[in-house]
């Protein structure tokens, strides 16, 4: 049987997420908004306490940024 890639897409999309303690937040800002967003977040929740980072970030088009920002859930 071939598999189709949006076979693949569908069987993943019905997975439960795994929990793995952490919570991420996912935005879209031009480069010197995200900039401030990503360094507010780390203000709020540091790293040291929170295991905070950057995750994942990727350059759009029009100088948009693309980032996701993780955290411990203990910060709630």
């Amino acid at each position: 049987m071939v598999q189709r890639p949006r076979d693949l897409a569908e069987r993943m999309s019905r997975r439960k997420p795994v929990d793995d303690g952490f919570v991420r937040e996912t935005f879209t800002l031009p480069r010197l908004k995200a900039r401030a967003q990503a360094r507010a977040f780390l203000d709020r929740w540091p790293a040291a306490g929170y295991m905070s980072k950057v995750e994942s970030w990727r350059e759009l088009p029009g100088d948009e940024i693309e980032f996701t920002m993780r955290r411990l859930k203990s910060a709630d």
